[in-house]
């Protein structure tokens, strides 16, 4: 297994809007204070219409209900077994909760929030680096490209180049019955999910995501961000203060 060894991640892609007909916003450092705007994609799956929305409401999360596969499985839990998880996370600001759904059953999911209290990266400074905390599909569509989709309405606001999103993966939280993967093939599954969003894996030495090799950090630097806080955000992985 091999980590990354570049320390400033290239500029990603510029990221499709979910609106073939708009233009790209313009971007500036003012966006962390625009309020967000909802996307909405669909897809078809195995004769399924699939809906996909971001910046989900708590009242829109209320009226759906929550697919039965998002509970605990022999070898596997998943990380929202309520829907009221979500609405909670839906609440705070800046907040963005994305379903995706069959009608109006939820069968996938994907929350990009804040840092938890007592995270080394909230020491960056308030508001610059936000986390993909979860996304989860219902493993009878899996395979399908929801997750993908999920993913991008994550990551598709005008803020999201201002700031460091990134994602933490743990071994133990995987669901490697379900998908029928070792360790190591469910992390490279990750890795080809999230690079083609400007996410690159970067070494650190956060003490739990250390505590297994197969464990996982990748981190998407947004274009604006400055070449200061890009230096912190090095030094910050490794817990060093300059």
């Amino acid at each position: 297994m091999t980590h990354s060894t570049k320390d400033s991640p290239s500029p990603p892609r510029p990221l499709e809007s979910s609106d073939p007909t708009s233009s790209p916003p313009i971007l500036q450092p003012s966006n962390l204070h625009l309020s967000p705007q909802p996307k909405e994609k669909c897809l078809t799956i195995r004769d399924s219409k699939i809906r996909i929305r971001s910046f989900c409401t708590p009242e829109d999360i209320r009226r759906y209900t929550f697919d039965r596969q998002f509970g605990t499985h022999a070898q596997y839990k998943s990380l929202y077994t309520k829907k009221e998880s979500l609405e909670k996370n839906a609440r705070q600001k800046k907040a963005n909760v994305t379903l995706a759904r069959e009608g109006d059953n939820i069968i996938g999911f994907g929350v990009l929030n804040e840092p938890d209290s007592g995270e080394r990266w909230l020491n960056l400074g308030p508001g610059l680096m936000m986390e993909v905390k979860a996304i989860e599909v219902s493993r009878k569509f899996r395979s399908g490209g929801i997750a993908g989709a999920i993913l991008g309405c994550l990551v598709d606001s005008v803020f999201v180049e201002d700031i460091i999103v990134y994602m933490v993966g743990y071994s133990w939280t995987w669901d490697l019955d379900g998908t029928e993967n070792s360790a190591l093939d469910y992390r490279n599954m990750l890795i080809r999910l999230f690079e083609p969003f400007g996410f690159q894996e970067l070494q650190t030495n956060e003490p739990n995501i250390c505590l297994k090799p197969e464990n996982l950090f990748m981190a998407r630097v947004g274009r604006h961000l400055s070449e200061g806080d890009r230096k912190a955000f090095k030094w910050l992985r490794f817990g060093v203060t300059p």
